[in-house]
């Protein structure tokens, strides 16, 4: 079992920047892909960012790609989702979650069924 706590959420204004940090309990926490993922309200949950266990491998959705960067530091069991450029549409919950799925495609993991636990959420408000 693994429980996943976000942060870092909150308030900023277009172009600004917010980091976001998902802490995961476990010593497990390695071998797993992670990924993030947002939604807002009204809409479905959608895919942002994935990297796999070791770090070498990521993967972006285009409307975030080049503004967004997925990191994770196996040490300290965590990953991290730095965002610059921030945009109004990008104002969402933002979700971390991991996956026990093997695979260093990080293609692979872009869809929730990939993942098999989920943290509780971060509110991320971008105003215009």
């Amino acid at each position: 079992q693994v429980q996943l706590v976000e942060s870092g959420g909150g308030l900023v204004q277009a172009g600004g920047s917010l980091r976001l940090s998902c802490a995961a309990s476990g010593r497990t926490f390695s071998r797993y892909a992670m990924g993030w993922f947002r939604q807002a309200p009204g809409k479905e949950r959608e895919f942002v960012a994935t990297i796999n266990w070791s770090g070498g491998n990521t993967y972006y959705a285009d409307s975030v790609k080049g503004r967004f960067t997925i990191s994770r530091d196996n040490a300290k069991n965590t990953v991290y989702l730095q965002m610059n450029s921030l945009k109004p549409e990008d104002t969402a919950v933002y979700y971390c979650a991991a996956s026990t799925k093997y695979s260093n495609y990080a293609p692979a993991f872009t869809d929730t069924t990939d993942y098999d636990y989920w943290g509780q959420g971060t509110q991320v408000t971008v105003s215009s």
